[in-house]
């Protein structure tokens, strides 16, 4: 068994957030991240990692605060499970999820959920390693689909009506996003200088509040893109990326 910590209020300020690790130009958004976990270890958030300089860790909260447009009762969602480097296949992401199962029973919950998609798509977990464990998918748009893994029989979770739009009406570049991961607000930086060099339409779409996560316009975990009306994909971009695809 390997050794984790679970980010307190009292430990958080000397510790690191793995998934912008060794990268000054972030620290700024790491800090804030900091903030917003303080801010929420009283609803139950968890940030658990491992007691080793890398990126593996396993972020989740309860479904009523969890900011996605996913709605039910009594559930864990799970943001991110991400398990990176040298540390891949040493049965941490076992582990890590192993904690979050048992813990969301100790809590009597009624379940687990998260985000995946029917083929592998960037910022998404791996959806056979969450069957393996139990999960079944309880609801689709699209690509992307909703595993739970399912204690008891209460109500299931599902995608809000919302989300099933997948679309909105401005035929610019939009990005819907949340500063929920610490990469998100310096690529909006970048997209966003990049756009005015060029003379691009490029709207950004902050979510930022519980009302407007559980109510966006299409599936969502940190970003979403959209153009012509149209989303395209939840894949966060730089500028390269942003030119590319315009091509």
């Amino acid at each position: 068994m390997h050794e984790y910590i679970n980010l307190t209020a009292e430990n958080i300020d000397n510790e690191h957030i793995c998934c912008a690790i060794g990268d000054p130009k972030h620290q700024c958004w790491v800090d804030k991240k900091k903030e917003r976990i303080k801010s929420k270890l009283k609803d139950w958030h968890v940030f658990r990692k491992l007691n080793d300089r890398g990126k593996i860790f396993i972020e989740y909260e309860p479904i009523e605060t969890a900011r996605v447009p996913v709605i039910g009762q009594n559930y864990e969602y799970i943001y991110c499970l991400w398990v990176a480097g040298s540390f891949k296949g040493k049965w941490i992401w076992k582990e890590l999820l192993e904690y979050a199962i048992n813990d969301a029973k100790e809590k009597k919950m009624s379940g687990v959920c998260t985000l995946v998609s029917k083929k592998k798509k960037p910022f998404l977990g791996e959806k056979k390693f969450f069957e393996h464990f139990g999960f079944k998918v309880v609801d689709s748009i699209a690509d992307y689909e909703l595993l739970a893994l399912e204690f008891d029989k209460s109500e299931t979770p599902k995608f809000n009506d919302s989300a099933r739009k997948m679309k909105i009406d401005s035929k610019d570049f939009t990005i819907y996003y949340t500063n929920e991961c610490p990469y998100v607000e310096y690529e909006v930086q970048e997209l966003s200088d990049y756009a005015k060099e060029k003379k691009i339409n490029l709207n950004f779409i902050k979510i930022d509040s519980l009302e407007k996560a559980k109510n966006a316009p299409c599936i969502f975990n940190n970003w979403a893109n959209f153009y012509k009306w149209e989303f395209i994909s939840n894949t966060i971009l730089n500028a390269n990326a942003l030119e590319k695809l315009l091509k």
